[in-house]
């Protein structure tokens, strides 16, 4: 149902599966094990931290897979094509989760520091909104990002405005973080809004 593959101008999604993407290669980075990733800043703002052995990487692929073969989700291992600084390293995941009922898909991404401010997310967001407006034909794209993250905000909504989308408004006590909940901004793109945008 899903591409394997997709490329885009400089970027390589390719399937986050046991075979493109090597545990331990996973577990070093989401780990911060060598202490180059800085992951404290990369996971500030996300429902999750840092692993702490390779079995929660592990773990973490094998749901990927698995969702990937029900149909849940679409999780890609980002990489730079050639001619980019770090061309075929692993850069970050990101991906599409389904909600069939809705007809929605909802955009998810994080990258590792070195890869931050290339406009990486923009490039990934076009292309997997192609995958969910063109392949899977769905209704609407939606993102979210926790409500301090101004990082995120501005990528977000620099692709969500190139695609004629728009601010749905701002979550109270919407996703869980660290031991509590936190607030986050919803963003969505309708397949008619998409169309009119890329024709």
């Amino acid at each position: 149902m899903f591409p394997e593959r997709i490329e885009t101008d400089r970027l390589v999604l390719e399937r986050l599966c046991h075979e493109t993407l090597d545990v331990f290669e996973f577990y070093r980075v989401c780990s911060d094990a060598d202490g180059e990733e800085d992951m404290a800043a990369v996971t500030r703002y996300m429902p999750w931290d840092p692993h702490e052995t390779v079995n929660e990487s592990k773990e973490f692929i094998d749901r990927c897979e698995k969702q990937w073969d029900e149909g849940e989700a679409a999780t890609y291992a980002i990489r730079p094509r050639d001619g980019e600084d770090g061309a075929g390293t692993f850069a970050g995941a990101g991906g599409l989760h389904l909600d069939w009922e809705r007809r929605t898909a909802r955009l998810g991404m994080w990258l590792r520091k070195r890869f931050w401010g290339r406009g990486y997310s923009g490039e990934r967001a076009a292309a997997l909104m192609e995958v969910a407006f063109e392949r899977l034909d769905l209704d609407v794209v939606a993102v979210t990002h926790h409500a301090e993250n101004d990082k995120s905000q501005r990528a977000i909504e620099k692709y969500v405005d190139t695609h004629g989308g728009r601010c749905e408004g701002r979550l109270r006590n919407w996703v869980p973080y660290g031991e509590g909940v936190a607030d986050e901004y919803r963003y969505t793109i309708t397949h008619e809004e998409y169309r009119a945008a890329t024709a």
